[in-house]
């Protein structure tokens, strides 16, 4: 948690862009796993994280836009909970350290809401994304739970995009001890790398380092040798020669700031002269577009040039004819790698995403979305200092697509498909890093501590 002056600021700031009406920020609850005193790790709503700090479960934050006021409500332990969790902080003492002191038992909330209402004041709220979130929301608000999305507030969704996009120094520092536990978790996974390994163990050892030194994983690990499949979460392969393993992996530190990272080698430990034409190619994707990205780019522009190095480099190997500027105008490359370059990163492994256009149709707030110009909506996103993102590149040959777009006629003259016949059991490459954006150009987190990423490192670390 950070000092309380800077929760103070962040929902002055809110206040600021909002204008009017109460703005409503529950907090997460303890979810079941299968049943109630078994509950899953708690993991507190990330904006609830970024305007209160506080970690504890069935809290809500209200913030009145008109007058700056601001309350939190929650029910302080019993002792019938204190034996079973010892001493627990009050609400009033958990507001102090937030910076809030007006705090309510959460009985009181619906009627506080009740009467807003009644005076017709806007309550604003982001769509939730959990069912218990929905339920309490319904309750309080008077509404069916399949009502909440309609009343959503589209300025707040704008409004905490735009703040959590631009990350602090304080954030910043965070993302870099959250690289640490990532690059321990990285460089374990390839050291264990070497045929008879079963793809479980490793990811079971590396989500053992990120609950070790922070909160846990930022996502399930991908540890895979089908890197064709994107996010391939069934690590029960037993790891072989001549097969590439993909681990994309991250961690969230003690302050639950992300780390996301993936690594593709050799099991054998070196990697076959096919397996290298095609790894360098998306390094040298990886660090081009690296290298180019800028404060004020268009997110487009960095995505389209990642297309183009991919494409001059499956061109010089045949499986690709004419240029490259017509592979990515024909849409070709999607046939190579069907997914975006990055995404934002920060409390969220994709940051922001429970208000973005991955969880819900866009279509009625686009022109509204690429004014923001933030990350929820990738294709009119705006890079900008304190932007923090992904840089993951890849090429994957992935048969049911290839023999989809060769059935359908698509990319002829473009596409090779005979010579990507010999490609059908390659797998698929991915290389992910994190990039932050300065006001003179960008920097990988981490400075100059890289997880092993050439050839040559690669076959230095792995299976050793």
């Amino acid at each position: 948690m950070f000092a309380k002056e800077i929760y103070i600021r962040r929902r002055s700031a809110l206040c600021g862009k909002m204008g009017s009406g109460l703005i409503l920020i529950p907090g997460n609850m303890l979810t079941p796993n299968n049943y109630l005193n078994n509950a899953y790790y708690f993991r507190q709503d990330s904006s609830f994280l970024y305007y209160f700090g506080l970690n504890t479960p069935a809290l809500v934050g209200l913030i009145d836009a008109d007058s700056g006021e601001v309350a939190l409500y929650g029910d302080d332990f019993t002792v019938e909970d204190i034996i079973w969790t010892g001493p627990q902080p009050s609400l009033r003492e958990q507001g102090a350290e937030a910076g809030v002191s007006n705090t309510f038992p959460l009985a009181d909330l619906k009627t506080h809401l009740t009467k807003a209402i009644v005076q017709g004041r806007r309550i604003h709220y982001l769509p939730p994304y959990r069912g218990e979130t929905k339920l309490l929301l319904a309750d309080l608000l008077g509404l069916k739970p399949a009502a909440l999305h309609d009343h959503k507030s589209v300025e707040l969704m704008m409004a905490v995009a735009e703040m959590r996009e631009k990350k602090g120094p304080e954030e910043i520092e965070e993302l870099e001890k959250s690289f640490h536990i990532g690059y321990a978790m990285h460089t374990t996974a390839m050291k264990m790398c070497r045929p008879g390994i079963v793809e479980r163990e490793i990811a079971g050892t590396i989500e053992g380092i990120s609950k070790a030194f922070g909160r846990g994983v930022s996502f399930p690990p991908i540890v895979s040798q089908h890197g064709e499949t994107l996010h391939n979460l069934h690590s029960d392969g037993v790891l072989q020669n001549g097969r590439l393993l993909l681990c994309d992996a991250g961690a969230e530190g003690l302050s639950y700031y992300c780390s996301d990272h993936t690594r593709t080698y050799p099991v054998s430990g070196k990697f076959t002269q096919k397996q290298k034409d095609i790894y360098n190619i998306v390094l040298a994707a990886h660090d081009r577009v690296a290298a180019m990205i800028a404060p004020h780019m268009p997110y487009m522009d960095i995505h389209n040039a990642s297309y183009r190095i991919l494409a001059e480099g499956l061109i010089s190997l045949g499986l690709m004819r004419g240029t490259a500027e017509d592979a990515v105008a024909a849409g070709a490359m999607t046939l190579f790698m069907p997914h975006g370059l990055g995404h934002g990163m920060g409390l969220d492994v994709h940051d922001c995403e429970a208000i973005g256009e991955r969880s819900f149709d866009f279509s009625e707030i686009a022109e509204q979305a690429a004014k923001s110009g933030t990350c929820i909506q990738r294709s009119t996103w705006r890079i900008e200092p304190g932007t923090v993102m992904t840089d993951e590149p890849g090429i994957y040959f992935i048969p049911a697509l290839i023999d989809k777009c060769r059935a359908e006629g698509k990319y002829k003259g473009i596409v090779d498909y005979e010579a990507l016949d010999a490609y059908r059991d390659f797998g698929g490459i991915r290389i992910e890093d994190d990039i932050i954006v300065t006001e003179t150009g960008s920097r990988m987190i981490g400075g100059d501590k890289r997880i092993p990423i050439t050839v040559d490192e690669l076959e230095a670390v792995v299976g050793r």
